[in-house]
């Protein structure tokens, strides 16, 4: 599976890219009269004054041609968004192949180990049960429950992407191609609808849990483990099956607790995927490599618009802004992770002695770039490696020690209650500031310091009448 997001990567990543690129000097590399890399427009896009109209109805022929030769052999539906979700799912069930059924007694099981870390887990945490119910899925129930969050995920980036296959054209160049760039956002969504089928069917073959890559992606109040992925997980481990899947239940219950009852978590990661999004901007040159010596024809396979996207077709910029926004995604689900593996191993440590090497086991896979790590950075354009979650945990565990379960849990009562970043790093600092030794003294109380902080912002907003008592 690609590492690059939706066909694009980062151009900070790879800075042998340009230089490769750069090195191709041949009659067929594209530096010839019209420029490098160009198809008839010039250098760099359309600098002024070289806009050639009959180059442009050429290149948006191919597409359409290209357009015709998917559709044709794909059956693609409608398209009503900027990604083509028929082309994702349809796919998406190739790449699984074959599926087992779920039996009875993977139902019963996945039950009774849900029942038991849910009954063991109330003396972990103050947070009450989060799923209403813990089921077993297929991979095929997988992409069903999962894909309305998927949604979410990318079409912000598909958006923005799509978008500036207009913003690169002059003017004089969108008036004259006026209906054709329907055809082309409609190229882009069925680009994109390719690699997002590819990789979730990949990723519905691997994950264990609904929340397996640290994000809600199945309906509010529904646990789910994926038995044949379980079974595969087991293999080589030293634990007995069962102790396996009562750790993972225990983590998947763990996660809804925090989901259901942490009202604005959600919503937190969502939009900072979409804050990602919105500041993506794209060096159009790439396009242009792209489009040269484009073969219409060859592109009624449709692998071959797999090929086309690992090319490096977009190459996004990283602004300042991304990257804030990429640390604090990473904080928030290394703060995510970190909790309930403290949250776990106090629940079952006393009951379960292979859980902490069941917990090194999972964030090895999830360090060393696994299946959910690369197919996040393929969907969403984000390279996402929470680093920071061996921190988050010992955080935790110690503000759970010197402190207590109420302190720790009441951190999540508001997202300016979390730590950040620089508390990963020094977490005696905020476990100090919690307990009262800080600079702010009522942090011990976490409601308080959330009242504090909502009155220092009205003050901030000059909003005068917020504390006022009702005469009469």
């Amino acid at each position: 599976m690609s590492n690059m997001p939706f066909g694009f990567s980062n151009s900070d990543d790879d800075p042998d890219r340009d230089k490769d690129r750069g090195d191709q000097t041949g009659p067929d590399s594209g530096q010839n009269a019209g420029g490098p890399g160009d198809f008839g427009f010039g250098a760099g896009g359309f600098p002024g004054g070289n806009f050639d109209p009959a180059a442009l109805g050429q290149m948006l022929t191919q597409f359409g041609q290209m357009l015709s030769g998917m559709g044709s052999s794909m059956g693609s539906g409608e398209q009503s968004g900027p990604v083509n979700y028929e082309i994702a799912k349809k796919l998406a069930r190739q790449q699984m192949g074959s599926v087992t059924p779920i039996t009875k007694g993977s139902s019963e099981a996945i039950a009774d180990a849900s029942r038991l870390a849910e009954l063991w887990l109330d003396a972990a945490t103050t947070l009450p049960a989060g799923a209403t119910r813990t089921v077993a899925w297929t991979p095929n129930d997988w992409l069903d429950n999962t894909l309305d969050t998927w949604k979410r995920l990318c079409d912000p980036v598909a958006e923005k992407v799509s978008g500036m296959w207009v913003q690169g054209l002059p003017e004089e160049a969108r008036q004259m191609a006026g209906p054709m760039l329907g055809m082309m956002s409609q190229m882009g969504g069925l680009a994109f609808g390719s690699q997002l089928g590819q990789a979730l069917g990949q990723l519905s073959k691997e994950v264990l849990t609904s929340t397996d890559i640290g994000l809600p992606l199945g309906p509010a109040g529904t646990g789910a483990l994926l038995p044949a992925a379980v079974e595969k997980f087991s293999k080589g481990l030293e634990q007995p099956d069962r102790e396996i899947l009562v750790f993972l239940a225990a983590r998947e219950a763990a996660y809804q607790r925090l989901y259901s009852h942490v009202p604005w978590l959600r919503q937190r990661l969502l939009a900072t995927v979409e804050e990602y999004a919105r500041g993506i901007t794209m060096d159009f040159s790439a396009i242009e490599d792209m489009a040269k010596g484009l073969d219409p024809s060859a592109l009624t396979d449709p692998s071959q618009l797999e090929n086309i996207l690992q090319q490096g077709a977009f190459e996004p910029q990283t602004t300042p802004e991304q990257k804030q926004a990429l640390e604090r995604l990473e904080t928030l689900l290394a703060l995510i992770e970190g909790w309930v593996e403290v949250v776990v191993a106090s629940a079952l440590n006393d009951r379960l002695p292979g859980v902490a090497a069941l917990s090194e086991t999972l964030r090895r896979r999830r360090a060393s770039g696994g299946p959910a790590e690369q197919t996040f950075a393929t969907l969403v354009g984000l390279e996402l490696r929470p680093r920071k979650v061996r921190e988050a945990a010992q955080l935790w565990s110690r503000l759970t020690s010197e402190s207590t379960t109420d302190a720790r849990d009441g951190v999540w009562a508001h997202p300016d209650l979390l730590p950040d970043s620089s508390d990963l790093d020094s977490p005696g600092m905020f476990v100090d500031r919690v307990l009262g030794g800080g600079e702010s003294g009522n942090f011990d109380n976490p409601m308080a310091q959330l009242e504090a902080t909502e009155a220092r912002e009205r003050a901030e907003r000059g909003d005068s009448d917020a504390g006022d008592e009702p005469t009469s």
